[in-house]
């Protein structure tokens, strides 16, 4: 049990830093200092970590794993949707 407790609450805190990392970049608007290739990397790790562990039958990791992977997809989507909008600023104000 405490073990499950310890995967459980470790699994938390990394989504929750995750979470407000993306949020932040959601509504700041602001991708500046931001990599596609992290959301790429993590979208790949983390599919293949969720493969794993499913395989391994270890619902901890799977369920962070996949959570994880739809945070990578939310925040590649995030970045690209402000590096648009920064592209249509610069564009706008060199008119």
């Amino acid at each position: 049990m405490t073990t499950e407790l310890i995967g459980w609450a470790s699994a938390a805190i990394l989504l929750w830093t995750i979470f407000h990392q993306v949020r932040k970049q959601w509504r700041s608007g602001d991708s500046r200092g931001v990599s596609s290739w992290l959301f790429i990397g993590q979208s790949a790790a983390s599919l293949g970590f969720s493969i794993y562990s499913a395989l391994l039958q270890n619902w901890v990791f799977l369920f962070v794993n996949v959570a994880l992977l739809c945070s990578a997809i939310a925040g590649q989507a995030i970045y690209r949707r402000n590096t648009r909008r920064q592209s249509a600023r610069a564009g706008a104000t060199q008119a």
